[in-house]
C-alpha cells in the first residue's frame, strides 16, 4: 500500500462533516537555510495541527518533511514549535489556537534541522549512551523482586516520559547556549537519573550517581526556571520531583560536613 494513500485517507474530512479553513505558516528548508511559507488548507473541524500538516503534504507540498508515528501522543515523534511554543502537533487542536492568526509551525530550535520540520535529535541518543543503567540486586528468597506501592508510585511518574524532547528543546541552558551541549545532559536525563536514584532495587552507589549528575550531566547548570515542566505533555514535574532532588543529592554528597568528616576518617570517596 502506498504511503501517500494512507496519509491522504488519514487527513480526509469525514463525509458530511464540518470543516475549517486553516492558514499555515510552515518553516521550509534545510540546515543550509530556509524560510516560512504560507499555505491555506481545509481540514476537519476537530483537526489537530498534525492533521493540517498532513493535508498540506497530501494536497500542496508532497515534499514537506514531517516526523510522526502514533498520532496519539504516545511516541513523541511529532514535536515542533507551534506559535512559538514547543508542543506535540498531534495533541494540539487547531480550535485551541487563535483563529485570526496563521498557525506558525517551526522545527524545534535547539536541534539542527535536517529538513523542514524534522530536526536532528541524535544528541539525545548520544547522551543516553553515557547514562548509568539500572543494576538490580539479588532477588528475594521467593525468587521475586518486591517493592512497596509507595516505592512504585514515587518513580512511576518518571517512567511516563515518551522522549518527545520538548523539555530538552525548551531548556535555555542548551537552547540559547549551544556550547553547553558538551557539558549538559538536559532535563530528560535528570528525570532518568532521578528514576535510578529513587529506585529501591537499584544498586548503583548513590555517591557515584551524584558525581555523575554533577560532573558528567552538569546538573549545576540548571537554574530551575521550570520551563521543562511547563511543556511536558505527560505532566511530569521535572523540576520539583527530579531536578531538585538530584541537586539535593549532589549537595549532600559534596558539601555535607558530616559526610566530609566521615570520608576524611575512613578514606571513603
Amino acid at each position: 500500500m502506498a504511503l501517500t494513500e494512507v496519509k491522504t485517507d488519514a487527513v480526509a474530512a469525514a463525509p458530511g462533516g464540518r470543516t475549517r479553513t486553516v492558514h499555515l505558516r510552515v518553516w521550509r528548508g534545510t540546515a543550509a537555510g530556509g524560510e516560512f511559507r504560507d499555505y491555506t488548507v481545509e481540514v476537519d473541524e476537530n483537526a489537530v495541527v498534525l492533521d493540517a500538516l498532513h493535508r498540506l503534504q497530501a494536497t500542496q507540498a508532497p515534499d514537506l518533511a514531517v516526523r510522526w508515528n502514533c498520532k496519539a501522543g504516545r511516541c513523541g515523534s511529532c514535536s515542533a514549535e507551534v506559535n512559538g511554543r514547543p508542543r506535540l502537533t498531534c495533541m494540539t487542536r487547531l480550535s485551541s489556537l487563535p483563529p485570526d492568526r496563521p498557525v506558525v509551525v517551526a522545527p524545534m530550535k535547539t536541534f539542527p534541522v535536517i529538513k523542514d520540520l524534522v530536526p536532528d535529535v541524535s544528541f539525545n541518543y548520544e547522551v543516553a549512551k553515557t547514562m548509568p543503567v539500572f543494576r538490580p540486586g539479588p532477588k528475594g528468597p521467593d525468587g521475586r523482586y518486591r517493592m512497596t506501592q509507595a516505592e512504585v508510585s514515587r518513580i512511576q511518574e518518571f517512567h511516563k516520559c515518551i522522549e518527545c524532547w520538548l523539555c530538552q528543546n525548551v531548556c535555555h541552558v542548551i537552547r540559547d547556549h549551544q556550547e553547553n551541549l558538551r557539558h549538559f545532559a538536559g532535563p530528560r536525563f535528570f528525570v532518568r537519573l532521578a528514576a535510578l536514584d529513587m529506585h529501591p532495587l537499584d544498586t548503583n552507589p548513590r555517591e557515584e550517581l551524584a558525581r555523575f549528575a554533577r560532573d558528567r550531566a552538569g546538573v549545576g547548570f540548571c537554574n530551575i526556571t521550570k520551563c521543562c515542566t511547563e511543556v511536558c505533555p505527560e505532566d511530569i514535574h521535572i523540576t520539583d520531583n527530579a531536578i531538585i532532588p538530584i541537586k539535593e543529592r549532589v549537595v549532600d554528597e559534596r558539601y555535607d560536613p558530616l559526610l566530609w568528616l566521615w570520608r576524611k576518617v575512613t578514606g571513603a570517596r
